[in-house]
């Protein structure tokens, strides 16, 4: 008994001593949060969890080392855990940040349940109040995308955080941890290395080239980011860590903040003269400067005293003799109780700026504002998709023709604000389709025939009746680089429909389709003057069956039932990318699940025969090593249907 006793106290001890060390390691990890390593916190939360240690605090900051890295989905795992485990102890800003990475991942309904807990917690806040009273809003803008704008990556090849873009002359400045210029320091925040200053050049098509650091003294061994040019090029507004002349400082948290800068060009072309603006402090952030039309107001992104939430947008107004005025609030118009930052004022004095607090996809969204004399800035407008995502999108910059704009976004990573990159913007397309419809043996125009343009939900977006010369032409409504179907039918004069699939092209190019229609005569047990098989396509890298692709398997389906003789051979293909022996291997895949829907919508598996050929027979040059659009390589991955009898 005694013995026992024993054992006991000392597992108790044990216990005790490893709660000990677990809180021990906690105010470690704590100590490193509050400095913003949130890398080094991370990992020591994690080990704390793993050691079967929890708390709702230690939920919190874990979640909160992956929200303010923009790594939603992460973050949205670890306030689920807080709020299933310690709902009473949930403070109200946690229901708003998981119902933000409940939108970033998809779940909309959880995302409204959560943000009505947050309404109900925050009692009757108004950045509560603006999200659920605007809910409907959110959900048009999930449901909507403008056509107005298309968007590209055209940093997807560079390794780093590219984000921050500014208009410099014809080139292009932007910060980049891909390329550092200062040695190899990591930040702790990200674990990335510092980022820089770059300059560029826009080639024809967008893309920048010819990429170097500016020089001079502006980079540092610390951070540089978003700046802004005086239009004469001579002077130049920039964030940077609170560095100058040699020496990092930090405020009473020990936290080095951000501040702007000013430096000027010297004769060689090179920056130097490096300032720093009177209105930054060591005790908060100053960032993200934009100048107006008429280069009197500098507008920029704080938490200095008088933010209404994490930051705002503030201005100075820029006074003769390179004074400055008093930092001025733009207000509650603009800034919530959250995240306002990245302006940038167009060349008709429009403000665009990003915001978590303002209804949106979730992550930051670019908002634009209206500006007049009398009411400042009003008609906040959330720029829908494509130009927003359900991630970060920030740093919008735009010609104020609207012919070319960028965008900075973490939409096509899992890194959070690790996978930032600098998307193009660009008019979208107004691309043309147009034909004739003719007769297949004579080829006489038909007129009466009857012409649909089907998108790729298999929905009519437009249809036209020849007149008397067979011709049609579809301006409206149509999207570049997307997959249609031209379908043509004369049932007056019993012609057999006929369709085409076709892929729309890139700007205002025009696409000609004709279709020659099947007359009446056909001989019945002639398959191949009555039937038209078009191929079915598939996603990069996925032999799924996609919802597009149901439509035309469909027909053949109803055409293996009409004719009991029909036989069927399936070719499936792939594009080039990719290892030769892997494609081989996903095109039989690709092969296999055409078959196995045929045979699942009940055509008897004797009929049909299936075999992949990987990327052996190409239909186009989109060969190894050549650069191809995405739209170019999606005509090879298919699956064809050849008649055996």
């Amino acid at each position: 008994m005694k013995r026992r006793i024993i054992i006991n106290v000392f597992s108790i001890f044990l216990m005790i001593g490893n709660i000990n060390a677990q809180e021990n390691k906690i105010k470690k990890a704590n100590d490193e949060f509050e400095s913003y390593d949130y890398i080094d916190a991370r990992k020591i939360y994690l080990s704390v969890v793993e050691d079967g240690y929890e708390s709702a605090q230690v939920f919190e900051k874990l979640g909160d080392t992956y929200y303010f890295n923009s790594e939603y989905a992460e973050a949205n795992k670890w306030y689920g855990k807080l709020i299933d485990n310690y709902i009473d102890l949930v403070k109200p800003e946690y229901f708003f940040r998981a119902a933000q990475t409940l939108k970033s991942v998809g779940k909309y309904e959880e995302a409204k349940i959560m943000m009505e807990k947050f309404t109900a917690s925050s009692q009757g806040s108004g950045l509560a109040q603006n999200q659920m009273n605007n809910w409907e809003s959110f959900e048009n803008l999930i449901q909507s995308e403008s056509k107005k704008y298309k968007v590209a990556n055209i940093t997807a090849e560079m390794s780093g955080s590219d984000f921050g873009p500014s208009f410099y002359g014809n080139k292009i400045v932007f910060a980049s941890s891909s390329i550092n210029t200062e040695g190899s320091k990591i930040h702790d925040w990200n674990g990335l290395p510092y980022l820089d200053l770059f300059e560029a050049e826009i080639g024809e098509d967008g893309m920048l080239t010819n990429i170097k650091p500016l020089q001079g003294d502006i980079n540092s061994p610390y951070h540089e980011s978003s700046a802004v040019f005086t239009k004469d090029g001579k002077s130049v507004y920039f964030t940077r860590n609170n560095y100058i002349n040699g020496k990092k400082k930090r405020g009473k948290k020990r936290l080095v903040s951000l501040k702007i800068y000013k430096a000027t060009k010297n004769n060689d072309g090179t920056w130097g003269n490096v300032q720093e603006l009177p209105f930054n402090d060591d005790s908060y952030s100053v960032a993200h400067p934009a100048l107006n039309p008429a280069e009197t107001r500098l507008y920029f992104s704080s938490n200095m005293d008088g933010t209404l939430g994490e930051s705002d947008i503030w201005y100075v107004d820029l006074l003769e003799n390179g004074n400055y005025g008093k930092p001025v609030n733009l207000g509650p118009e603009i800034n919530t109780e959250e995240r306002e930052t990245f302006p940038f004022i167009s060349e008709k004095n429009r403000l665009f700026f990003s915001s978590n607090g303002h209804v949106g996809l979730g992550g930051l969204d670019v908002f634009r504002a209206s500006y007049d004399d009398a009411q400042g800035f009003y008609a906040i407008t959330n720029l829908e998709q494509p130009i927003n995502s359900n991630q970060d999108d920030f740093s919008f910059i735009v010609k104020e023709d609207g012919k070319i704009g960028y965008v900075s976004s973490n939409r096509d990573g899992i890194a959070g604000s690790s996978s930032d990159d600098i998307y193009l913007i660009t008019e979208n397309c107004a691309p043309t389709i147009y034909g004739a419809i003719t007769d297949a043996k004579t080829g006489e125009p038909l007129d009466g025939s009857i012409v649909y343009l089907i998108d790729n939900n298999n929905k009519v977006v437009s249809q036209q009746i020849t007149e008397v010369n067979g011709n049609y032409e579809f301006k409206e409504n149509i999207d570049c680089e997307n997959q249609y179907v031209v379908r043509a039918s004369n049932d007056e004069k019993e012609y057999l429909p006929k369709e085409q699939v076709v892929m729309t092209p890139e700007g205002s190019k025009i696409l000609q389709v004709d279709l020659a229609l099947t007359p009446p005569d056909c001989a019945v047990n002639d398959l191949g003057c009555r039937l038209d098989l078009q191929p079915i396509y598939f996603d990069f890298d996925k032999h799924n069956i996609r919802p597009d692709a149901e439509v035309e398997l469909a027909k053949i389906q109803q055409a293996m039932k009409q004719y009991p003789q029909l036989d069927i051979h399936i070719e499936s293909h792939t594009d080039s990318r990719g290892n030769d022996d892997y494609n081989m291997q996903l095109s039989e895949r690709r092969a296999k699940s055409t078959l196995e829907w045929l045979v699942d919508h009940g055509i008897d598996r004797n009929r049909l025969s299936s075999k992949g050929y990987g990327e052996s027979q190409l239909i186009n040059n989109c060969s190894n090593d050549v650069n191809c659009s995405e739209e170019a390589h999606q005509l090879n991955r298919r699956s064809m249907f050849i008649i055996q009898k």
